[in-house]
């Protein structure tokens, strides 16, 4: 399975979409920051499976229609910062979607995730991470999960991925930065968690019109371990 994950930076690079899935040659396309009165429901091939309501900046989730259906989705609040009380920029920053492999019959769980601006603390952004991790466990126990997003998080990652793994998931990052928009902020910001995937390779794709760089996840469905989310 290969994913894209793309903060369009305000919608600013949704006419990249087409020539970047049909590229790469992806399977599911998660985007962050889209304007989700002015996406199309078909780009390169891929369908959306949904898109956020109630947000500002929204997020969506495409998936090859020749390979995948589209089972259930979830979109889910998550605790608020005060930049989202005052300048509401986004309702909901979790959006899942469990996907029934047409050939295979085999359920996965693929998700776009917008953690709180770095104006947050670290530690509210690990309570968004757990709850939506926990959250998307209801699309369907045991089943193989992958989260990717813009996590917000460029420093102190290893304290981060102890709390990822302590819930049973592995946190992956991409093989080059992916945001370079404030010298002092560069940093890896956009990546992935998942349990029941091998993530073979992350890649930072080249910078377009976002101050974010897409990844590209390349994984295969292994045999789910998730431990108790308790």
């Amino acid at each position: 399975m290969k994913v894209i994950s793309y903060n369009l930076n305000k919608h600013r690079a949704a006419g990249e979409l087409t020539q970047l899935v049909e590229r790469h040659e992806v399977d599911v396309l998660c985007l962050q920051e889209c304007d989700t009165n002015d996406i199309p429901h078909q780009v390169g091939g891929l369908r959306l499976a949904e898109a956020t309501q109630r947000n500002r900046l929204g997020l969506a989730v495409y998936y090859r229609e020749n390979t995948f259906r589209a089972e259930e989705v979830r979109a889910l609040s998550l605790k608020k910062s005060l930049h989202d009380y005052v300048l509401k920029p986004a309702e909901e920053r979790m959006l899942g979607v469990r996907l029934r492999d047409i050939d295979t019959g085999r359920d996965v769980i693929v998700a776009s995730f917008h953690a709180a601006p770095l104006t947050a603390l670290n530690s509210l952004r690990r309570h968004q991470i757990r709850t939506a991790l926990s959250e998307l466990q209801n699309l369907g126990p045991g089943l193989p999960a992958l989260m990717v997003g813009d996590y917000n998080y460029p420093v102190f990652k290893e304290n981060l991925g102890q709390k990822v793994r302590d819930q049973g998931y592995e946190l992956t990052l991409s093989d080059a930065r992916t945001y370079t928009r404030y010298r002092f902020f560069r940093g890896h910001y956009d990546f992935a968690t998942s349990v029941g995937f091998d993530i073979a390779h992350i890649k930072t794709l080249p910078q377009g019109l976002s101050d974010h760089l897409p990844i590209l996840v390349t994984a295969e469905v292994t045999a789910p371990r998730l431990r108790s989310l308790a």
